[in-house]
């Protein structure tokens, strides 16, 4: 009985914990320095709509919007998409780096006070149909500026059948 409390004692913790350090869905995050470039994201739609290819396979559909608000060009460095699943396990990541962008067929640069739109859609197998409803995403974008400065903003996302 002793070992069931405290399993179950520790089970909770640490569930407690992972919900706690799991940003909440629709949270924005961008870090910059003053007269420098900066950018912003945001992720069409929100949520990730998941797109049934066949059997456990998943087309995951959605759209980066990026923009310079800092009024200095910008280059795109990566893109990371890390998806989490029970409140802060992370289950996947992915990464675009400036080469894969281009591969893709979009810029890596953005004009001053401008945007760009990517469009992802990752294919992944899903195991167990019930972990959409515990999915969540973060999107991250990481950038330079013309003279080097680092930028980056990041957002959450939830993922739905």
């Amino acid at each position: 009985m002793k070992r069931l409390f405290f399993f179950v004692s520790t089970l909770s913790a640490l569930s407690l914990v992972t919900a706690c350090a799991t940003p909440r869905a629709g949270a924005s995050r961008s870090s910059s320095q003053p007269g420098h470039g900066a950018v912003s994201m945001q992720i069409v739609p929100n949520p990730i709509v998941a797109t049934p290819v066949s059997g456990s396979t998943y087309d995951f559909p959605f759209d980066v919007v990026v923009r310079e608000t800092g009024g200095h060009p910008l280059t795109v460095r990566q893109i990371v998409l890390d998806v989490f699943a029970f409140g802060g396990l992370k289950v996947a990541s992915e990464s675009y780096d400036a080469a894969r962008i281009s591969a893709l067929g979009y810029p890596t640069t953005i004009p001053a006070n401008g945007d760009l739109r990517y469009h992802l859609a990752p294919r992944k197998e899903v195991s167990d149909d019930r972990l959409f409803g515990s999915v969540t995403g973060q999107v991250r974008i990481e950038a330079t500026d013309d003279s080097g400065a680092p930028t980056n903003a990041s957002t959450t996302v939830t993922v739905t059948r």
